[in-house]
């Protein structure tokens, strides 16, 4: 028993390179499949994940049963995960070609010609994207992207937006000067106009 938990049935080398290899290969599918795929997830995306995930497990652990296997096999997805992930946020360049640009999706309240399509964005996912930022229809856009994420970002018209801390601080400002002035007028023995 201790013997198939502790003894690596193929060599330590040959499981990084295959858990390497799959990761890799993964990777390069989830960029080809675009940024849509990256969007919130339906449940057609969360069948694709869970079989995914056993389609390419025997591709990372081959003829190895082991618990050391499987460890060998876990710390190496983690290891390549965190080396890509830095090597990212360092250089721009290649973020750009892992993960893509933003795409733009509304321009000045109205859809970018074919935008949806080339993303496979259904108008009903673009729609409740801005009713999550507090948008009502497409025409209160100015602008709409989806990120390399796949995040919908969405920034409203000016007039459609919500009021600020900072907006509320202006106005308390502006209303307090007035105040002064009205006051100095006043004690100065002239009538505000």
């Amino acid at each position: 028993m201790w013997h198939d938990l502790v003894v690596v049935q193929i060599p330590i080398g040959e499981k990084i390179l295959r858990t390497v290899a799959v990761y890799v290969l993964i990777l390069v599918l989830f960029r080809l499949a675009g940024k849509r795929g990256l969007a919130g997830l339906n449940t057609f995306d969360m069948v694709v994940v869970f079989l995914l995930s056993n389609v390419v497990q025997n591709a990372i652990i081959g003829n190895d049963d082991s618990l050391l296997g499987g460890a060998v096999g876990a710390v190496t997805l983690i290891a390549v995960n965190a080396v890509i992930t830095r090597w990212l946020a360092r250089d721009p360049r290649a973020a750009r070609l892992l993960e893509g640009r933003a795409t733009t999706v509304v321009r000045d309240g109205k859809l970018v010609p074919g935008a949806l399509h080339d993303l496979a964005l259904r108008p009903s996912e673009l729609e409740h994207a801005i009713r999550m930022q507090n948008g009502d229809a497409v025409g209160d856009v100015a602008r709409a992207r989806l990120e390399p994420d796949g995040q919908l970002l969405v920034t409203l018209q000016a007039a459609e937006r919500s009021a600020t801390k900072g907006d509320v601080d202006e106005l308390r400002e502006r209303l307090a000067a007035i105040e002064r002035l009205l006051t100095n007028l006043a004690a100065d023995g002239r009538p505000p106009r």
